[in-house]
């Protein structure tokens, strides 16, 4: 039923840029948690970015912050990653995510993608972004 797919991923120069987007449907729930995760090949998960959906507070990982915006257009219901400045560190499969918890806070938000578990999340199939 809900279904998220994401979209924008690509190969770019260190300095590029790169514009993600996750479509989301069957969800319309009002507050809720959503943001991006990667994963490059022998590394853990990692939580990217949050946002609060309903309240707009975001937060980000140490590693991107500052050069990563996410952000969520409601009307359509997707979401987005704003890359720049990449980095080869960035390199690895972006994934979107949803929290189906159903009383959500912006604080929630925070502790749930920083800790990059599956939980009962709602995933998408990923994209993949490639530095060089």
């Amino acid at each position: 039923q809900v279904q998220l797919v994401e979209s924008g991923g690509g190969s770019v120069q260190a300095g590029g840029s790169l514009r993600l987007s996750c479509a989301v449907s069957g969800w319309s729930r009002s507050k809720y948690c959503t943001g991006w995760f990667r994963q490059a090949p022998g590394k853990v998960r990692e939580g990217v970015a949050t946002i609060y959906v309903g309240g707009g507070a975001t937060d980000y990982a140490d590693s991107v912050k500052d050069r990563f915006t996410i952000s969520q257009d409601n009307a359509k219901n997707i979401l987005y990653l704003q890359m720049n400045n990449l980095k080869p560190d960035d390199t690895a499969m972006y994934y979107c995510a949803i929290d189906p918890f159903p009383s959500a806070t912006a604080g929630d938000c925070r502790r749930w993608y920083a800790t990059a578990k599956d939980d009962d999340n709602y995933w998408g199939q990923g994209t993949q972004v490639t530095v060089s």
